[in-house]
């Protein structure tokens, strides 16, 4: 069985595919990474506002280190987030509300990757336009 080295948690935004694409190439990992696409990237699969989309990101995580025998999960936001505005509480979107969302939705999912899968390495990056 062939192992892959990560598993790739990204947003499903259409003007950041190739950007989330070159990121992974500049990282040598063409053709070396499960993909997890999903509104939000690691907002849509933390946020109380989408929790019913969260068990389907944690069970395909499990089946890829399962099959695929990764050892990172990756995660990369980008800036400019629709689903950072949907769960945004303040009344005024700004820059430093939606890094806040990021760096929150970071924070939980290394806590639980901690908990269930601690030889899991995690990285997170936010892309910009």
């Amino acid at each position: 069985m062939k192992r892959y080295k990560a598993m790739v948690l990204s947003c499903i935004d259409p003007r950041f595919q190739s950007k989330v694409y070159n990121y992974l190439k500049k990282k040598k990992l063409t053709g070396k990474y499960s993909s997890f696409t999903i509104a939000g990237a690691g907002i849509g699969v933390t946020h109380t506002k989408f929790k019913k989309w969260h068990s389907t990101f944690w069970d395909n995580l499990n089946t890829s280190i399962k099959l695929h025998k990764i050892s990172k999960l990756i995660v990369i936001n980008h800036k400019d987030c629709g689903a950072a505005k949907i769960v945004n509480e303040k009344t005024e979107f700004s820059s430093l509300n939606e890094n806040k969302i990021h760096k929150q939705s970071f924070k939980i999912i290394k806590k639980i990757i901690n908990n269930k899968y601690p030889n899991l390495k995690v990285s997170f990056k936010i892309l910009t336009l």
